[in-house]
């Protein structure tokens, strides 16, 4: 495929996330001003956030919980992801095992449980995100990688998953492209949904019973005060956005704009910010923020879903280091994300870094390596977002303020389905009890923290090298991965 090609087909792409591009989104919410109390805030407005406000007004409709984020309800990571919502709770059961040998059995359990629980969620508040039980297909695309799904549906069924292994010519029966070269389906541990759908249902919800919730208002400052923790904010009007570098609905707490201050004084504190600048001085060596890309297709005509197939309509990724993941959507878009993982010095985090033409250029390419027969399509959507991720890739959880604040980070990219579990464990570790949930090692314990600069972008950067030449190398994995591999901190992108 020339570079003239590709340049024709991204021409026209849109640079903002296409799920939150649409007549669909609702209008912000008035920023937080002057002084506010509440039994409960929750600080951020993505899925975490949004299921920790619904699950605690589910249980205690009395509890006054107020709800403030410092964009929009789902503008960050949770409205811009591939919509993959996974019953893992580790990251892929591989990493669960390595990771929680003792208790993966029951943390498979509880994430069938709560996958099963967002379903009924979506269908008792009548969420209209697109929910589809497809399940996922991953793809052998090199010869090394299929001795990886063998492995990977042996170690699936010892946990009672229903998984299949697929040969070339039945895995293209299923999806059509040259690449493949066998694969495995998991049948019904993955739905697909519309991820901006999804938060502004849960927002919905929440308005619904009764939670306060601020648009557009950054918490500045977290400080105890009395028998109460204070949070001060500045609040922005959505009319001072206009002009700025991000669409109003998109900005976030790294655009300029005047702020007003306020201040909450609330018995408890849920802190679910992910990948933005932590609150908490002690979050800032377990958290790395690192930016994913993503293209979205224009809808494909009947005849070039034909070449296709893809009836089945399933989640799929690739299984290299760095891998693609890809599905297709209501109107017959295709999504197509992945494979770079691209981390800033300095822990950066900034609007201008969602747009890399050189990665959207990369993703054009291999895109048309997989469907060749898509050729003539182009893109309409291109855009970036940023993922926190930690040294074990899955969440972990804890408290400060003496206990009176809970937070969760680390989702690594699945985080659609797992953040309503960190939900359930965040007030359960507010309440202050004993429970099952706040038992599980995977709630006890941390990850390793990361160095400090410079060895931090070193060590980041020589990682995503060796993977490279990992893939190229048909899966060998160099010295520094397999140092990496015996330290527990292996990891693809």
């Amino acid at each position: 495929m020339t570079s003239a090609h590709v340049g024709r087909a991204l021409a026209d792409a849109a640079p903002v996330p296409y799920w939150l591009d649409r007549r669909e989104r609702p209008d912000p919410l008035p920023p937080l001003t002057g002084a506010q109390t509440a039994d409960l805030l929750v600080i951020g407005g993505g899925y975490g956030g949004l299921w920790a406000a619904l699950e605690a007004k589910r249980a205690d409709p009395e509890r006054d919980v107020l709800l403030v984020d410092a964009g929009t309800c789902g503008w960050a990571a949770s409205g811009r992801n591939g919509g993959f919502c996974a019953a893992s709770l580790t990251h892929g059961l591989a990493n669960g095992v390595d990771r929680f040998p003792d208790e993966i059995g029951e943390l498979e359990r509880l994430g069938r449980e709560n996958l099963d629980a967002i379903a009924a969620t979506v269908a008792e508040f009548d969420i209209d995100c697109d929910f589809e039980r497809t399940g996922e297909l991953a793809v052998a695309v090199e010869p090394y990688q299929l001795d990886g799904l063998v492995a990977d549906a042996e170690l699936a069924r010892r946990y009672g998953h229903r998984v299949r292994l697929l040969d070339a010519d039945e895995v293209r029966a299923e999806v059509n492209s040259p690449t493949y070269l066998g694969g495995m389906v998991d049948a019904d541990r993955v739905a697909m949904v519309d991820p901006a759908k999804l938060a502004w249902g849960l927002r919905h919800a929440c308005l619904a019973l009764g939670v306060r919730v601020h648009e557009h208002t950054r918490v500045t400052g977290l400080r105890a005060d009395g028998v109460a923790l204070r949070a001060d904010t500045l609040g922005t009007d959505p009319a001072d956005l206009v002009g700025t570098a991000a669409p109003v609905g998109l900005a976030g707490s790294a655009v300029a704009a005047p702020g007003r201050p306020g201040v909450v004084r609330a018995r408890r504190i849920v802190l679910a910010t992910n990948a933005f600048p932590p609150l908490l001085r002690r979050l800032r060596v377990y958290v790395v923020p690192v930016y994913d890309h993503v293209l979205m297709t224009e809808p494909l005509s009947p005849a070039q879903r034909d070449t296709i197939g893809w009836r089945n309509r399933q989640g799929l990724a690739d299984t290299g280091n760095q891998f693609h993941y890809y599905r297709i959507t209501r109107d017959g878009r295709i999504l197509f994300g992945g494979y770079d993982a691209v981390y800033h010095y300095g822990n950066r985090v900034a609007p201008e870094l969602e747009q890399r033409p050189a990665t959207f250029t990369t993703l054009a390419q291999h895109f048309f390596t997989t469907f060749p027969q898509l050729a003539d399509v182009r893109f309409s959507h291109r855009w970036g977002g940023v993922i926190d991720t930690c040294t074990r890739f899955c969440p972990f959880y804890g408290t400060a303020f003496g206990g009176r604040l809970a937070y969760a980070a680390g989702y690594t990219g699945l985080g659609v389905g797992a953040t309503r579990f960190s939900a359930r464990v965040l007030l359960d570790l507010l309440a202050g009890g004993d429970t099952p949930l706040t038992r599980l090692d995977l709630v006890r314990r941390k990850p390793l923290p990361f160095p400090p600069e410079p060895v931090r972008a070193v060590g980041i950067n020589l990682t995503r090298r060796s993977m490279a030449r990992a893939d190229a190398r048909g899966g060998r994995r160099d010295l520094w991965l397999r140092t990496l591999d015996r330290l527990g901190l292996g990891f693809d992108s």
